[in-house]
């Protein structure tokens, strides 16, 4: 990816790991210009929200508390991994479902 369309993202992709507001705010200030960095993150940030979200009703639900904690932890690591790439200018997909986040959400960003 050109280095001028990351640098213009970079603010964007990073603030839509700041979970749902930021996710929200990035959405809308990346709806203008269009720029396919910040929408990668957004849609890979979209796939973890609804993770967590599944996650946590689930966990909820069902009695499976090591599980659940082993689950959340899981989805914690990828949004690390989904946030430092982000501040590195990175379009790197989040381990095992990260491009199936994109594939998913595609029509989002």
């Amino acid at each position: 990816m050109e280095n001028t369309t990351v640098n213009e993202g970079k603010n964007i992709a990073i603030i839509s790991y700041l979970w749902i507001i930021g996710l929200i705010i990035a959405f809308v200030m990346n709806n203008d210009k269009k720029n396919a960095f910040a929408a990668f993150h957004i849609r890979q940030m979209v796939g973890l929200t609804l993770l967590s979200l599944a996650i946590g009703i689930v966990s909820r639900f069902v009695d499976l508390s090591f599980i659940g904690s082993l689950l959340g932890l899981f989805s914690f690591v990828l949004w690390i991994i989904g946030f430092i790439g982000a501040i590195q200018g990175e379009e790197k997909s989040v381990p095992l479902l990260g491009d199936m986040f994109q594939d998913w959400f595609k029509g989002i960003g």
